[in-house]
């Protein structure tokens, strides 16, 4: 009786556990849809590693920018169930690995991801030298150095206004257990010190968070974001969402608060932008119709003060993933936040001109503005090449301040055109190749249409240009770089045809260039090059010698006469014979080729035996050499 009842205890014991279990993945799991990532992390922490389990544990140190947990959830999630694991998780695994530079390992993930071969190192040498601006950094002076300041915008003519933590009797926020945000303004002092930082009035600020505020240019209209208290379900997650708001100036006070129209409780909008006429607003959001989780739109605003419909910018600026913090310049040039496209790591700040009412295609600021972790909220006064960015590559949201000049890399660079040295025409499908002053290849292209190139090159250092073509002579420059000299060359290569530099060039019928000589005699059933043959094949070695980048076909053929399986070998025979005397003469052998066609490429009607005259079937026995390059 005593053993039954100690099973029986042993059988609740773990019926209570398991429950216990279940209820508080079931609270881990509730926590990780309210995005309070800290606590539910802790939880997922206590518990079995499933699948769920890693997955959320992981997602949870990732969104909460704890990179070096998430990495090892990651591949511990990877290493025990990757055959199952959804796709979406290579993306984000790719880019907690980008967060601590650790690009060869994220890119195995985006390749399989993107299914296409992912190079970022390659990406970010190129951007350093194509992106068209190179930026100064200098972190905006924050007086409590554990809160989060994000956002700062042009207020006026002096003031800045910005999002902030700072206030600490504001309640905390689940998802990072910071307070919540409030709207501030300031006065930034030529070191880089905020003053006269006060917060924005209650009709702004609320218990909730308020964020990005944008101005009109008279300054008397402000949109700013704003969470909602009110939380909507959606078929995944319970989540509160954030609307764009707009509030007005009068006699010195924000007033008139309303939410616009456009808003929902089943989406956000956020991240206000106004253009230089007042006319467009452009905002983030992931309503119906998004593309990713979350992308850019624009709205118009009508002079009677209605709103149009959002338009989403489409797939040239938007992504399957989140592209946010939209910033429309004085000069129509939109900025944006994505990591969408190919990056640094996390949130990278793009530019995308509008060309013809269209966004082209995005353009990233480069590594002396983003880093590896999120940059954002990027504002500028185009005329002033100033402006500011926000970034928590610091471990908190930071905003730091920058002056702009123009990427001299961008400057560096060689173009020119492909032309025949003595028609001037210009020659389409001519290679050129751009090599260092080691000899390795840089770059090279297949000039098009208009036989022209372009390379971008690098100051200080040697460079050589070649342009070669089928059948012509390689035309090779050298030039060089000098950081306070010449940064463009103009470099016409011009190619001159083997058919015009020797008189022993011809062109057949056919288009083949052919080295002529005189004919190569062997004897009877012979492939041995005879004293007579070898003084006419020492012509072609001197040529190739003159020209070491000229390659050559030896083709051997016979007459008709004969049996034809015969006739092939023994051509085969003389043309190898006649390429080893070649070589033996000096000429690489990769440059030449041999082939032996027996009867099959007669120049005349003698196509069989019994039909010509000796003179006649003579002329088809012969040795011809065709260049290949």
């Amino acid at each position: 009786m005593k053993k039954h009842v100690y099973i029986l205890a042993s059988l609740l014991l773990v019926s209570g556990i398991a429950l216990a279990q279940k209820g508080n993945i079931k609270r881990a799991n509730k926590l990780f849809e309210m995005r309070a990532y800290i606590e539910a992390a802790e939880l997922y922490e206590t518990k079995d590693r499933t699948q769920e389990v890693l997955q959320n544990l992981a997602d949870s140190y990732y969104y909460n920018t704890n990179l070096q947990k998430a990495i090892k959830t990651y591949r511990e999630l990877f290493v025990n169930y990757g055959d199952s694991i959804d796709i979406e998780f290579h993306f984000r695994f790719a880019q907690a690995l980008k967060g601590v530079k650790d690009y060869k390992e994220a890119d195995v993930h985006l390749s399989r991801y993107y299914n296409k071969r992912i190079n970022t190192l390659d990406f970010i040498e190129n951007t350093d030298k194509t992106t068209p601006h190179t930026f100064k950094l200098e972190q905006i002076a924050n007086e409590a150095s554990t809160n989060s300041d994000f956002g700062l915008s042009f207020y006026g003519d002096d003031k800045v206004a910005f999002a902030s933590t700072r206030n600490t009797e504001s309640p905390s926020y689940a998802w990072n257990k910071l307070p919540y945000l409030d709207l501030y303004s300031g006065i930034l002092t030529p070191d880089g010190k905020l003053e006269n930082v006060m917060p924005f009035s209650e009709e702004i600020n609320t218990d909730s968070h308020e964020s990005n505020a944008a101005f009109s240019r008279d300054g008397k209209t402000m949109y700013f974001n704003r969470t909602i208290n009110t939380r909507a379900k959606t078929e995944e997650e319970r989540i509160a969402h954030v609307q764009i708001f707009k509030a007005e100036l009068v006699d010195g006070k924000w007033t008139n608060v309303k939410e616009l129209p456009f808003n929902s409780y089943q989406y956000s909008c956020e991240h206000p932008s106004i253009s230089k006429d007042g006319k467009t607003l452009y905002f983030a959001s992931d309503m119906p119709g998004t593309i990713g989780g979350f992308d850019i739109y624009k709205v118009a605003i009508n002079d009677d003060g209605t709103y149009g419909t959002p338009e989403n910018l489409g797939p040239n600026v938007n992504t399957k993933h989140r592209e946010q913090f939209p910033y429309i310049s004085d000069l129509d040039v939109l900025y944006f936040a994505s990591d969408g496209h190919l990056g640094y790591g996390g949130l990278d700040v793009f530019r995308s001109n509008l060309v013809n009412g269209t966004f082209d295609k995005p353009v990233n600021l480069g590594s002396t503005i983003n880093s590896c972790i999120d940059d954002f909220a990027y504002t500028i006064r185009e005329k002033d090449n100033q402006g500011f960015v926000s970034s928590n590559r610091s471990g908190f949201d930071r905003i730091y301040g920058f002056a702009r000049e123009e990427n001299i890399l961008t400057k560096y660079l060689v173009a020119g055109v492909v032309q025949d040295k003595h028609s001037k025409a210009l020659l389409p499908g001519s290679l050129v190749t751009l090599f260092d002053d080691a000899g390795n290849v840089i770059q090279d292209s297949i000039v098009g249409t208009k036989a022209d190139y372009l390379f971008k090159i690098e100051p200080n250092k040697k460079y050589k240009i070649r342009g070669t073509r089928k059948a012509y002579i390689p035309h090779d420059v050298e030039f060089s770089t000098d950081s306070k000299g010449k940064v463009q060359h103009n470099i016409y290569l011009i190619l001159e045809a083997f058919a015009d530099a020797e008189e022993r060039v011809k062109q057949n019928e056919k288009g083949d260039v052919q080295v002529e000589l005189d004919k190569i005699y062997f004897d009877f059933d012979k492939s041995k090059i005879r004293p007579d043959a070898a003084t006419t094949l020492n012509v072609l070695v001197d040529l190739m010698k003159k020209y070491p980048s000229m390659e050559v076909e030896v083709s051997a053929h016979t007459d008709a006469r004969g049996n034809d399986q015969y006739n092939l070998d023994l051509s085969k025979r003389r043309a190898a014979s006649t390429l080893e005397y070649l070589v033996s003469k000096g000429i690489e052998r990769n440059r030449l080729k041999s082939i032996g066609y027996g009867e099959m490429q007669p120049l005349n009607k003698c196509v069989k035996e019994g039909i010509c005259s000796e003179e006649e079937y003579d002329i088809n026995r012969r040795c011809e050499f065709t260049i290949l390059n």
